[in-house]
């Protein structure tokens, strides 16, 4: 099964739906809008003057919007439909930045530079059957003292959707349309694989960096899962049997001692 092949096309189609959606608001970001949440702004902090590599990167939106506060960023994505619309946009926002289509462990085989930060966020490792060769990939990226920050979607919630909490060789793989409001209903097949938090804390531990913390929180930014209920604006809570359910885990660390 060419794993990569399925996924890229599936994106590829999802691009042209997202791009067009008020949930990624394309439309807001080139009037100067930054499209990244409170918990990532505050956690990950300033990067004014500092190289950044955003893995995973979709159609950019986020990683111009760390150019538009100041970084030196690169974008990596597998889908060459999402790269093309990512170095559109910034040509659109007049913002420099550098886009790679490349699937991760491609990228990673041929890396050549090593960044300040490495930032990956939202729905990233489930694409990934090897979370071990991820984990060495951010760290080979990652300058000495660099740091690595995550923001990520709770496993959790997985469990809680009929899926494994626990890692399996083995994909998962399904016909699925889009999580976006102007989803058309067209379905295209997907293949995800499950990680653990402690799979993502222990690989990375392994890989050289030392965490600095790690964050849950009881809500997503995104309104991207059934039955969540926005209590504050841009909160988004999910109960089961009355009380709140993981939805959204973060980890920042540093390369090295």
């Amino acid at each position: 099964m060419d794993y990569l092949k399925i996924n890229r096309d599936s994106w590829d189609k999802r691009t042209a739906v997202h791009v067009d959606s008020r949930f990624y608001d394309v439309e807001g970001f080139l009037r100067g809008k930054l499209s990244l949440t409170d918990i990532e702004l505050k956690e990950l902090g300033g990067v004014s003057g500092k190289s950044l590599l955003h893995l995973q990167c979709h159609f950019g939106l986020d990683t111009l919007s760390w150019a538009r506060l100041g970084a030196d960023v690169t974008g990596v994505d597998l889908s060459p439909a999402a790269i093309d619309q990512a170095k559109a946009l910034a040509d659109q926002a007049g913002l420099k930045a550098h886009f790679i289509c490349s699937d991760l462990y491609g990228f990673g085989e041929s890396l050549q530079a090593q960044f300040d930060v490495v930032f990956t966020s939202y729905g990233a490792l489930c694409w990934l059957p090897d979370i071990q060769r991820w984990a060495d990939i951010v760290a080979g990226s990652l300058k000495e003292g660099g740091t690595f920050y995550i923001a990520e979607f709770h496993p959790f919630y997985d469990v809680l959707s009929g899926y494994s909490y626990f890692h399996r060789d083995e994909p998962d793989i399904e016909e699925e349309s889009t999580y976006t409001e102007n989803d058309t209903g067209d379905t295209s097949p997907l293949v995800t694989w499950a990680h653990p938090l402690s799979d993502v804390v222990n690989a990375l531990i392994r890989a050289g960096i030392r965490i600095e913390q790690l964050n849950e929180y009881p809500y997503s930014p995104y309104n991207c899962f059934d039955g969540l209920e926005e209590r504050q604006e841009g909160r988004f809570y999910l109960s089961h049997n009355g009380q709140d359910v993981p939805l959204v885990y973060t980890i920042k660390g540093i390369k090295g001692a």
